[in-house]
């Protein structure tokens, strides 16, 4: 019995990758490359490790904030090349809430004026909201307020809010934030909001602001999990999109003010899934894009799956001309 299962195992396995690489013109474009030594950190013993957040300082290399599942929280990794990465410790879970909450994960961290902000998912049974944290060191957080920062009130949002991304505009002294909603484990749209202290938070009337192109087949059935950089002038998104509910991949957009007239890069999806059977092989998901410019170069790390495990990988662009 557990060889026949094994084999439809092993059989059912091919045929939706080979459906996937059906439905995909390329793993790359836009310049992208995936990284040779692919995955960079997670599998394996480490299990599924997911939702990455990057910050690079010139000092001390790269911290990686992620979502390790195995572990009911969210995980430190460091790195001093960006390539090279060990976990390094939980630095926030179920055990160490001091209240009730559901499972921590997907986490957004910014350092601010010496100061390190997260915001990350309260994922109950029945519910996601997002929260809020402060840390001087980057490994020791202190939860602020007992209330949710942001929870699911809108019709759209369907129960959910989560995968929050967060910047700190410096010209209009204001958080920015970017989250998926519509459903628990797969959002369906992307909203805006802003804050001038980090836990009171307004949503755009307009909301969502980014939601699904269903001209282009590649993200046809939903889009989520979003990146916005803020550049000289405009806004920068990567984002997944999704083909259907088990083929996702990696696109670009940008718009002028973070919120309105969302222009889709020409060359998308910028990163697809791998070649049969290989570690992303099903789907690709959550990109985080990191500039490098005294390596000439864009570090963009994602997760990948190929059956039920979930690594993180890394695509490099050479050169900081994004071409959009």
């Amino acid at each position: 019995m557990k060889k026949k299962l094994l084999l439809f195992m092993v059989l059912f396995s091919g045929i939706t990758a080979a459906n996937c690489q059906n439905r995909i013109n390329k793993e790359c474009s836009g310049g992208w490359k995936k990284y040779e030594n692919n995955p960079v950190l997670g599998g394996g013993n480490f299990g599924t490790i997911y939702d990455v957040n990057v910050l690079k300082n010139d000092d001390d290399g790269y911290k990686m904030y992620c979502s390790w599942l195995d572990r009911n929280g969210i995980a430190l990794a460091e790195s001093k090349d960006g390539l090279k990465w060990s976990l390094s410790m939980i630095c926030l879970n179920d055990v160490t809430a001091p209240r009730a909450e559901g499972h921590v994960n997907r986490p957004v961290v910014i350092e601010k004026d010496g100061i390190y902000h997260m915001w990350y998912c309260d994922q109950a049974p029945f519910q996601s909201k997002i929260r809020y944290a402060v840390s001087s060191d980057g490994k020791n957080w202190e939860k602020k307020g007992d209330d949710p920062v942001l929870s699911p009130d809108a019709s759209w949002e369907n129960g959910a809010v989560l995968c929050s991304q967060v910047i700190w505009d410096e010209q209009e002294q204001l958080f920015k934030m970017w989250y998926s909603a519509g459903n628990k484990f797969d959002p369906d749209a992307i909203g805006y909001a802003t804050s001038k202290d980090g836990m009171s938070w307004a949503k755009y009337k307009n909301n969502p602001v980014f939601t699904a192109d269903r001209q282009n087949k590649w993200e046809q059935a939903k889009v989520a999990g979003c990146q916005v950089i803020k550049r000289q002038s405009d806004y920068l998104m990567f984002y997944i999109g999704y083909m259907d509910s088990d083929h996702a991949q990696i696109g670009m957009a940008r718009s002028k003010d973070g919120i309105t007239n969302w222009e889709r890069f020409n060359e998308n999806p910028i990163i697809g899934p791998g070649a049969i059977s290989t570690w992303d092989s099903y789907a690709v998901y959550k990109p985080y894009a990191v500039p490098d410019p005294a390596n000439n170069r864009w570090l963009l790390y994602y997760n990948g799956r190929c059956g039920w495990d979930e690594p993180i990988g890394v695509a490099i662009h050479k050169g900081m001309d994004l071409r959009f």
